[in-house]
C-alpha cells in the first residue's frame, strides 16, 4: 500500500506506524465537569467503521511526521493524506 505523503510523495506503508482513528487528536477537555467520563470514552470506546475512515499514521522510518490518511477500510484505497498539524479537525 502506498501512502501519498504531502511533502515526500508516494511512500510505502511499511515506513509508517498505524496509530488508529484520527479523532484521537481531539482530546477531551480535562477541565470539563464530565472530564472523567470523556476520558474514559476517549481511551476505551472506539468505532470500527467499514468504508471511508480518517486514520492517524506516523512516518516512523522517514521524516517522523504525523499524517491523517483518508482510507477506505473495505478496499484499502487511499483517498488522500494531510499533515496532522494542518488538519481542520480530525473527526470524519
Amino acid at each position: 500500500m502506498l501512502i501519498p505523503h504531502p511533502l515526500l510523495g508516494l511512500r510505502d506503508a511499511e515506513e509508517f506506524t498505524y496509530l488508529g482513528d484520527a479523532s484521537l487528536l481531539d482530546r477531551p477537555d480535562p477541565h470539563a465537569p464530565d472530564a472523567a467520563q470523556q476520558f474514559y470514552e476517549y481511551q476505551h470506546l472506539r468505532d470500527n467503521p467499514a468504508g471511508i475512515h480518517r486514520e492517524l499514521w506516523f512516518h516512523e522510518q522517514g521524516d517522523r511526521s504525523w499524517l491523517i490518511v483518508t482510507r477506505n477500510t473495505l478496499t484499502h484505497e487511499i483517498l488522500g493524506a494531510e499533515l496532522a498539524r494542518d488538519a481542520k479537525g480530525a473527526k470524519a
